[in-house]
Order: C-alpha cells, then sequence, then structure tokens
C-alpha cells in the first residue's frame, strides 16, 4: 500500500493555514494572531516546535475557537470548493484503492477532501466537535502509533512526503520512501 503525507505532499500547501485564513476572513479578529501561527509554522517545519509544546501552546486557542464555529462540516465544504484546486496533478496518476492518508490535519477537514478524492483510509489529528478538545494530534513521531491504532496489521510498500525530517519515524517503517516538492518525485529510500 502506498501511505501519504497530506500538506505539501497531495496538497499544494499547509490545509490548516489555509484554514486558519478562510477563518480569518470570517472573523476578522483573528488576524491578530498571524504573527503567533507563522512562528509556529515556522518552529514546527524547523523541528525546534514539539508535539507537547504544540499542544501547550497552541491546544487552548483552537479548542476556544472550535467550539463556536456552528457548522463545522458545511465550512468545510465551502473551504474544499476553494481549495479543491491545490490537490497536486501527480496524486490522481499514481492513485490507488487502498492509499491511506497520514496527516497532522484533523479528521475533521480531511473527511470532505477525502471523500471528494475517494480515498477510503485516513488517520489525522482528533479534535472533538462538542468540547474542542484535541484527542490525537498526528504529528512527527506520533503518525505511528495512530497509524497503527487504526490499521494495525498493514505494511507500507511506499510512504510519500515533503518533509524527512518530520516524518523520518514513517520513513523508517516504509519499504521506500519518496520526497515530494512540488510536483516533483524524488525516491530517498
Amino acid at each position: 500500500m502506498n501511505v501519504y503525507d497530506f500538506d505539501n505532499t497531495i496538497y499544494d500547501g499547509e490545509s490548516v493555514i489555509d484554514f486558519f485564513f478562510f477563518y480569518v476572513k470570517k472573523s476578522p479578529y483573528l488576524i491578530k494572531y498571524i504573527p503567533r501561527v507563522f512562528y509556529a509554522l515556522a518552529k514546527y517545519k524547523t523541528g525546534k516546535l514539539t508535539v507537547e509544546q504544540a499542544i501547550q501552546e497552541y491546544a487552548p486557542f483552537v479548542e476556544n475557537y472550535f467550539v463556536g464555529i456552528e457548522d463545522f462540516d458545511a465550512d468545510a465544504k465551502e473551504f474544499w470548493d476553494k481549495h479543491m484546486k491545490n490537490i497536486k496533478p501527480f496524486y490522481k496518476e499514481i492513485q490507488r484503492e487502498d492509499d491511506i492518508i497520514v496527516t497532522a490535519s484533523p479528521m475533521c477537514s480531511m473527511r470532505e477532501i477525502c471523500k471528494r478524492l475517494n480515498i477510503k483510509h485516513c488517520v489525522g489529528s482528533i479534535i472533538e466537535q462538542d468540547t474542542g478538545k484535541i484527542t490525537r494530534l498526528c504529528m512527527r513521531s506520533r503518525k505511528i502509533p495512530a497509524f497503527f491504532e487504526e490499521y494495525p496489521d498493514a505494511h507500507i510498500d511506499n510512504f510519500y512526503t515533503d518533509s524527512p525530517e518530520n516524518d523520518a519515524p514513517m520513513i523508517e517503517i516504509a519499504d521506500h520512501a519518496f520526497v515530494v516538492k512540488g510536483n516533483k518525485i524524488t525516491q530517498i529510500k
């Protein structure tokens, strides 16, 4: 089976950041958080933000905002109507029936895009819609237990990522690994 990271791999960009700006348009007061969001993203991309730090520093903000969203499913549909264009063309060329997405992006946003792309298997972060609590943050080394919790007998033939550093644990358990930069795919394992 093929397993893919989502953001900057299949999706051109960071969908969580794009969702943030989607909500900035709905709630302009969020503008004041833009520097904090980009600071967190830079720390994450350079490996200077641990999963524990991300939860400690950013979970309360996410949780408080999330519980105020009236209809996230409707928002997800609206968001993906505007952002389907960000799905990289290479994916449709190599897509297989048993593909699995493993992503830090929340499942509440991933369900809609997976449905649209006919992807039946996805493991992501979990935000409880009624409380806003983050009950699973599926990033870095935490992708491994989340993956095997959902697919205990899975064997990864090929793993695709934009970040070999952040996804090193997934690369380690895959037979082959590929780095995706734009639409260029390079085998690294």
